[in-house]
């Protein structure tokens, strides 16, 4: 199960306590092959071989329900033309590259992606929660 980062805790809480407005983003579901940790400094997503963050929107994800929410259908990522590493992690963020990490979390099992693998969240497998 992933939780928020240090920024978008910050972020929500000042939203809530009138110290700034906030906007929902558009939500980028990235991968890691470290644990990102809650300020995003152990963030190391693949480069080159075909990888890309996939965009998803609200009707991508289920109501939250406990303080927790999860995808409401599969999460697909592009064939891999190359070794994209061992993926242990998974971030989402605001921005199709760079931008600012708004959640993390480990994966169930760590999984080796090489050429002409399909990384993919199946529905209802990538949980945030709000901790």
């Amino acid at each position: 199960m992933g939780g928020f980062s240090d920024y978008w805790e910050n972020k929500i809480l000042d939203h809530i306590f009138g110290k700034g407005s906030y906007t929902p983003p558009v939500i980028y579901v990235a991968l890691s092959t470290a644990d990102p940790t809650d300020d995003g400094s152990g963030f190391a997503e693949p480069s080159g071989n075909a990888y890309a963050r996939v965009q998803t929107s609200a009707s991508d994800w289920n109501a939250a329900s406990g303080g927790s929410l999860d995808n409401a259908g599969d999460i697909t990522f592009g064939q891999a033309t190359g070794s994209w590493g061992t993926i242990t992690h998974f971030a989402l963020f605001d921005a199709v590259t760079g931008g600012n990490m708004l959640a993390h979390g480990a994966l169930s099992q760590p999984k080796a992606i090489g050429g002409s693998d399909t990384a993919k969240f199946e529905a209802g497998d990538l949980d945030i929660s709000l901790d």
